[in-house]
């Protein structure tokens, strides 16, 4: 088990049976719009009963380059672009990481749910909840390298200190929706990144 908080805690009661959609969302780019518009129509086409929960993981990590936006800042992008999409009845629950793989689904089921269908483009992600007995459905991403999250980290990191806006608009626009470029820029929750010290990773 990990040291970090279990923050934040899982509801007393759980959601019921949902389509399950997981990721880190640091931030939320491209990659993240198709899997979860994959997912909706995945959803009312073939079990339009059943709601659908986005999952945001590693809510109670310190901040890093890696970690720059809390859990609450990556709720507001969602929101952001699931109005603008006008994508409706989609609940957020944000999971904080217990450090354990193989116990990972029975945690994120407090959160999420039990027994649902899981919904993923991650391989990793999808074999630990089909050995957790979860149905999965599996979606191909096309530009997969291009929406790598620590790429668009860097990206957003290059841009920073950049006082044009207009270019910081274009330039993050290529791999960020350009609502969530202007949710970040009025929000001034790009600057922060000159300020992190590090250099980007290979992870999601």
């Amino acid at each position: 088990m990990t040291d970090l908080p279990m923050h934040p805690e899982p509801p007393v009661s759980p959601p019921d049976p949902s389509l399950v959609v997981l990721g880190r969302f640091q931030p939320f780019h491209h990659g993240h719009a198709l899997l979860i518009k994959a997912a909706e129509e995945w959803r009312r086409l073939n079990a339009s009963e059943m709601p659908l929960i986005i999952v945001i993981g590693s809510s109670n990590r310190p901040e890093s380059m890696e970690n720059p936006w809390s859990s609450a800042e990556r709720i507001a992008m969602l929101n952001t672009w699931l109005e603008a999409e006008g994508i409706v009845d989609v609940s957020i629950v944000s999971v904080p990481d217990i450090e354990d793989p193989p116990n990972w689904v029975v945690h994120a089921e407090m959160y999420h749910g039990a027994a649902g269908v899981f919904f993923t483009s991650d391989i990793p992600s999808a074999e630990l909840y089909e050995t957790a007995g979860w149905p999965v459905v599996m979606t191909s991403l096309e530009q997969r390298d291009s929406f790598e999250g620590w790429r668009v980290r860097e990206t957003a990191r290059m841009m920073s200190t950049v006082d044009d806006e207009e270019a910081v608009r274009s330039v993050l626009s290529h791999s960020i929706p350009l609502v969530v470029v202007e949710h970040l820029i009025s929000c001034n929750a790009l600057r922060r990144l000159a300020f992190l010290g590090e250099g980007g990773e290979p992870v999601g």
